[in-house]
């Protein structure tokens, strides 16, 4: 049960990270840039991070936690290869993360605040290629998930 339990919320945080992730960079960006122009644009994603970074906080902690959870369960040595790939995987991606939350959210913030647009627009564009270099690694990550046997 405890098993099932992990292999839930890891499922749950995955979900949430990666979904999130695709639509920020899919769907809200091209959207922002085609009906807001910088000035309404930025702040729009200083609020949307202000929002969804803490989410993703507890979604991150989940998915290691439970991630180093089950591998011990069955202990690094007899664990599958996938399993060694996605925890590699998931400590870059949770550094990258920790990255844009903790560096490049608050230069975000404060060149908003400021209305230092085009430096705003500059840490928002670092975020950026930090979001996509994670889901690309997110999908490394699936596929290493579903190899895992």
């Amino acid at each position: 049960m405890l098993r099932q339990l992990l292999i839930f919320l890891h499922l749950l945080g995955a979900i949430s990270w990666l979904g999130g992730m695709f639509f920020a960079y899919y769907c809200l960006r091209p959207a922002a840039v085609e009906v807001l122009e910088p000035p309404q644009r930025l702040p729009l994603w200083t609020a949307t991070f202000a929002r969804f970074l803490p989410y993703m906080g507890v979604a991150v902690t989940v998915l290691l936690a439970s991630g180093f959870a089950l591998l011990l369960a069955v202990g690094f040595r007899y664990a599958p290869i996938g399993w060694h790939i996605m925890m590699t995987l998931g400590l870059i991606m949770a550094a990258v993360f920790a990255y844009v939350y903790a560096v490049l959210f608050p230069r975000l913030r404060a060149h908003c605040a400021a209305s230092a647009w085009p430096a705003a627009a500059a840490a928002l564009n670092r975020i950026r290629q930090m979001v996509a270099l994670n889901l690309a690694l997110g999908l490394c990550v699936v596929v290493a998930a579903v190899s895992a046997r």
